[in-house]
């Protein structure tokens, strides 16, 4: 006989839908709909720590560490997530969360843009 524990289902009914933001935080999935961001928080003292919680979420769900990526690439990556994705990429490099050489041309995921969970394990 199978015995379900009938306060999981209520537990995740509870739960907001992700909404296409892949985050199991409640404030960014509010910020999506359909994969997008359609809402970017203000820089007033209050939601400044929901929008580098954004921005470091939108950086850690397009890019890869320890790879290059060309403004067209990621402009490319960004059209999906926001409208104005020009202005997107200019948060993102002015909150360090995506790091752009001197040139301009090549952008990079840092390495402390990972939280400490997502790290690789040292040998």
């Amino acid at each position: 006989m199978d015995t379900e524990d009938p306060t999981a289902d209520a537990s995740r009914s509870r739960q907001p839908a992700d909404r296409g933001s892949g985050s199991d935080d409640p404030q960014i999935i509010q910020l999506y709909s359909h994969g997008r961001v359609v809402q970017m928080p203000s820089l007033r003292s209050r939601s400044k720590d929901l929008r580098d919680r954004l921005l470091r979420h939108i950086a850690t769900t397009s890019f890869e560490l320890g790879r290059d990526y060309t403004e067209q690439e990621v402009n490319q990556a960004l059209m999906g997530v926001y409208d104005d994705y020009v202005a997107l990429r200019r948060y993102l490099v002015e909150s360090n969360h995506l790091m752009r050489d001197r040139a301009g041309r090549n952008y990079r995921l840092p390495a402390v843009a990972l939280a400490p969970a997502q790290r690789p394990a040292q040998v």
